[in-house]
């Protein structure tokens, strides 16, 4: 029931390059390569993006020209499509004048020559490597950089084509991104603390401050119709079963499912009349008063909002969010997540949060308990309990490396079947090589924040092409 409002797209402009002087010399071999030109953009377009094909490049003025389009056209890759030999004249004025990530594709449409019957004319229908390592060096002379190179099969593209365009979709969610900052750190957890200003600089978004009072207006205003639907989508997505052994759990009462629908509510309406694409947040209101009952009522509207494409988690945790950003524009998910006990026994470790988590992740139904107490803060109310789908995962966390910027630490791992503790928070059993207690240790050693964004799927890779691009150190725990 729950509808993606933030999409996953991302703009890319293609463009083809060739040298002038085949034209004349070669009839009918530009036709061919505008053929293979347009069968990349197609493939391209496949992977959920929207394309513009800029044509092909000759000589040094189109290449200016095309640059200037790019400048102009507010996208997020561009991909430059070596269909045969080019001269680097006419790479340089773009690749000089660009500052989007720029992409050299060299794939061709023969896996391998038929040596024996080979032409000239086949020869440059398959010469897309030829000139990559010119344009580079051309690149580096300019001092730009060439992002990376895609070699292969036209038939048959290398994942690294798919990879980037799904890297192309977390760029262009950054841009311009309106993160919501709301409350105060959760009392000194230094980890959590960090510059809006340098998140700004390092990933392009904006970081409005909300007041916690606007929430708490909107929580207080709700109407019945909006709570209505709020509960309706609670019944349709969270089983709500009985209590087990945690006696600091009870069965969802009417009462907390209440408080939840209209949490959820003024959370959607934030949202809506603050414009924001993401919120970090946390403020504990005043024992007895409507405020801390507000703060105390917004996991499962939480959870809500990540489903619909809007990152959201407690603790002021602004980092965390933008990964979670990340990994739900990967569609790898990505809940909050920190680092619980060890099953020593199994060789696994929980994985999990007193909040929120993705619904599009979901191993089988998730589950709503009510809490007496939330532990280690004010308050209690509806929580969330579930476990991501089991298969491959990734653990994604950003933290400050010291030099005042930021990095990526990433690792890979697997979810699998088994119990996970009945106390309504989040937990997933993750598995990691060559054993989980020495991925552990590596993980913490990098200093990453207590929190991480846990995805499914195996993503590290490209991850590792959007830190490429935003200039963000990257380690991969392994």
């Amino acid at each position: 029931m729950i509808q993606r409002i933030k999409p996953r797209t991302a703009r890319i402009a293609l463009f083809a390059v060739a040298h002038k002087t085949y034209d004349a010399q070669f009839e009918g071999l530009f036709d061919k390569l505008k053929e293979y030109h347009r069968r990349l953009v197609d493939t391209v377009g496949s992977y959920g993006v929207e394309t513009e094909d800029l044509g092909l490049v000759t000589d040094p003025r189109t290449s200016l020209q095309t640059a200037y389009k790019i400048n102009g056209g507010a996208f997020d890759l561009v991909i430059c499509n070596m269909v045969t030999y080019a001269t680097s004249s006419v790479f340089a004025p773009l690749i000089k004048e660009v500052n989007v990530p720029v992409i050299l594709a060299a794939l061709q449409p023969r896996k391998a020559l038929d040596y024996e019957n080979t032409t000239t004319f086949v020869q440059l229908e398959n010469d897309n490597i030829c000139s990559v390592s010119e344009f580079v060096c051309a690149a580096v002379k300019m001092g730009k950089k060439v992002t990376d190179a895609v070699i292969g099969s036209l038939d048959d593209p290398p994942e690294d084509l798919r990879e980037w365009c799904e890297a192309a979709k977390a760029l262009h969610a950054l841009k311009g991104a309106r993160i919501g900052l709301m409350g105060h750190t959760l009392e000194s957890m230094y980890d959590l603390h960090t510059d809006p200003v340098a998140i700004s600089r390092d990933f392009g978004l904006h970081v409005p401050l909300v007041e916690p009072e606007e929430l708490i207006k909107y929580y207080r205003e709700a109407g019945e119709d909006q709570i209505r639907n709020e509960l309706k989508l609670i019944d349709e997505e969270f089983d709500t079963p009985d209590p087990k052994s945690d006696p600091v759990t009870e069965k969802l009462s009417d009462s907390d499912k209440l408080k939840a629908a209209r949490g959820s509510a003024a959370l959607k309406r934030l949202v809506k009349e603050k414009d924001l694409d993401g919120l970090a947040y946390y403020f504990e209101g005043t024992e007895g008063d409507i405020s801390r009952e507000t703060a105390s009522n917004l996991i499962v509207g939480n959870s809500f909002l990540n489903a619909m494409g809007i990152p959201a988690c407690g603790e002021f945790d602004l980092k965390t969010v933008i990964a979670m950003l990340i990994m739900d524009r990967l569609d790898a998910g990505g809940s909050l997540g920190e680092l619980h006990p060890l099953d020593l026994e199994s060789g696994c470790i929980l994985v999990g949060h007193d909040g929120p988590h993705h619904i599009g992740i979901a191993q089988g139904k998730p589950v709503i308990r009510s809490l007496k107490k939330y532990h280690g803060k004010p308050g209690g109310g509806a929580s969330v309990e579930f476990k991501i789908k089991e298969g491959d995962l990734t653990m994604f966390g950003i933290a400050e490396n010291g030099k005042g910027g930021f990095k990526f630490i990433v690792g890979e791992g697997v979810s699998k079947k088994g119990p996970i503790p009945a106390t309504g928070n989040t937990n997933t059993r993750c598995f990691f090589e060559p054993d989980t207690v020495s991925f552990v240790k590596k993980w913490v050693m990098e200093g990453p924040t207590h929190h991480c964004a846990l995805g499914v799927g195996r993503r590290a890779s490209v991850l590792k092409k959007i830190a490429d691009c935003l200039g963000i150190e990257f380690v991969w725990v392994k």
